[in-house]
């Protein structure tokens, strides 16, 4: 079964309303003609204009749009649900808060069974580093920090590399000091797909962004990720 997971360092409906490219990206990726594509909002609180947002854009292609929210939620058959997708997509937010909610609802074994039987995963921000052993987080306002993650991806992910560009510095020096795996750090606007845990493209879209990928040897070895213009 092909596994999919397309991690988001920025962009998208949520920041780029007007550029349609990597949520097109996202529904081409699956072999449905009408795909149903599930927004998980968990680190923003489910809050109600994330999800208005959501349907405002997918609404408008080819696809079936819902979402699941645990704050308020609609159905008491969350892992049925969730294996009814085929596209999940996760917003931004604090994602500290979105693991312990899901570990909670076991919505993380849920979410694991539907990406191994096909069910492709995406997301921004939040929705990105949550698939990665670890991710740069802000979680706790005014700090960036080392959050443990899902895993289903190896090593650690920073989002939002050049938009918010304080994490530039302490992204490198964790990995660096050994208080981070090695890992890929993307602009806003850049995005990974990963087929079967593998890094198959890097996207964009928009021009000049990039993505870097870090790796500690006998020094701090950075390269850059050229990504493909959508």
């Amino acid at each position: 079964m092909k596994r999919q997971i397309i991690a988001l360092g920025g962009g998208g409906f949520s920041d780029e309303p007007e550029n349609p490219l990597l949520d097109d990206y996202i529904l081409s990726q699956s072999p449905k003609v009408n795909p149903k594509i599930c927004f998980i909002g968990t680190a923003s609180g489910d809050a109600e204009g994330y999800i208005d947002n959501f349907y405002n854009f997918f609404e408008k292609k080819n696809c079936i749009p819902s979402h699941l929210s645990l704050f308020a939620g609609h159905t008491d058959k969350i892992e049925a649900f969730i294996l009814d997708q085929d596209i999940l997509y996760v917003g931004g937010g604090n994602t500290r808060n979105l693991l312990v909610l899901w570990k909670e609802w076991g919505l993380d074994s849920y979410i694991k069974q539907a990406y191994e039987q096909g069910t492709i995963l995406c997301g921004i921000s939040a929705g990105s580093i949550c698939w990665f052993e670890e991710g740069l987080t802000d979680s706790i306002p005014t700090q960036l920090n080392k959050l443990n993650c899902l895993g289903f991806l190896k090593g650690s992910n920073c989002p939002h590399f050049d938009g918010q560009p304080e994490r530039q510095a302490i992204y490198k020096q964790k990995i660096q000091n050994g208080e981070m795996k090695s890992g890929i750090a993307c602009d806003d606007g850049v995005a990974l797909h990963f087929v079967n845990e593998k890094l198959e493209r890097v996207i964009a879209s928009q021009k000049n962004k990039h993505a870097y990928q870090f790796e500690m040897r006998e020094k701090l070895m950075e390269t850059l990720l050229e990504p493909e213009y959508l």
